[in-house]
This record gives C-alpha cells, structure tokens and sequence, in this order.
C-alpha cells in the first residue's frame, strides 16, 4: 500500500539521503556527505525547515521508499532551478528498488497540491536533459522549458492553470 504524508522533523536524514538520491551523477558520484555539502548544494539542504520548506515521504508498506520536496531562493542565492523569489524549486527521489511503480508521478502530484495549499503561483525544478525519465514525467506534469542553468534544463510548471 502507498501512502503520502508530510515529513516529520526526525526524518531530516531521510530527506538527506532523498536529495543525495536526486542529484544525477551517472559515474564518480562523490559521498552524500561531500556532495550535499559543496558549496553549489549545501543551501538545498542548510537549515531545514525554515519558513517555505515543504517535504513529503511516499511510504510503501510502511518503509520509506521516495520523497519530494521545495524550497523558496531568491536573487542572492539562486537553485539551479531558480525562475524568480516567489517560484519554489522542488526535488523528487525515489529510491531504487522502488521505481517503476509510478510513485514518482504520485508524489509529483502531491507536492504540486501542497503548493497550490500553500498560495505559490508556480514551481520550479531543475533537471539533467540526459535523465529522459525525468523530462517525460515532468512533460507529461505540464512543465514547461524556462531556461538553462548549467548543464541542468530549468522547468517551470504554472499553478494557475491547474
């Protein structure tokens, strides 16, 4: 059984281990410690839970199988994802044993409500053109192209249209 709900505060490592997860690195992958805290990723992740931070965890039979997540930037401190200070950047994992479900889409679907919730006029995230799952599942979502950052494609997805 699949279930979706917010992440609780003591499963920050979870999401850690999610984040490291969703950085597409096909050969010499650094360790989550040194990537997670290069000075290019660190602000994904530093001081979590600050006003504007969402997480959610997808649960299969209880255990911890994806997460996705957002977090607002702004101008001083741009994502890679970055469109503008009122745009989140989100992120989705799903660990490996678990894809192919379609737990990606469904946790896609479930922060994309919580950021209609929560009043954002859009989202954003950032993804390697090389990840073809990805682009699909976020073309099929309804993102559209905004930009390059990189070698990442920027993807924006409109909440007022939904």
């Amino acid at each position: 059984m699949i279930s979706i709900r917010p992440m609780e505060p003591q499963e920050y490592d979870l999401l850690m281990d999610m984040h490291y997860e969703s950085i597409n690195i096909v050969q010499g992958k650094p360790s989550r410690s040194e990537l997670l805290s290069s000075p290019d990723i660190v602000k994904y992740n530093e001081k979590w839970g600050k006003e504007g931070d969402r997480a959610l965890i997808a649960l299969i039979d209880n255990q911890p199988a994806g997460a996705a997540w957002y977090r607002l930037f702004d101008e001083t401190n741009q994502g890679y994802g970055f469109v503008d200070a009122e745009t989140p950047e989100l992120g989705v994992a799903i660990r490996p044993g678990y894809r192919k479900q379609g737990l990606g889409i469904r946790l896609m679907q479930a922060i994309i409500q919580q950021a209609v919730s929560d009043g954002y006029p859009s989202v954003s995230l950032s993804v390697d053109p090389e990840n073809q799952a990805a682009v699909r599942l976020y073309d099929k979502l309804g993102f559209e192209y905004f930009g390059i950052s990189g070698t990442s494609r920027t993807m924006k997805l409109n909440l007022r249209l939904i």
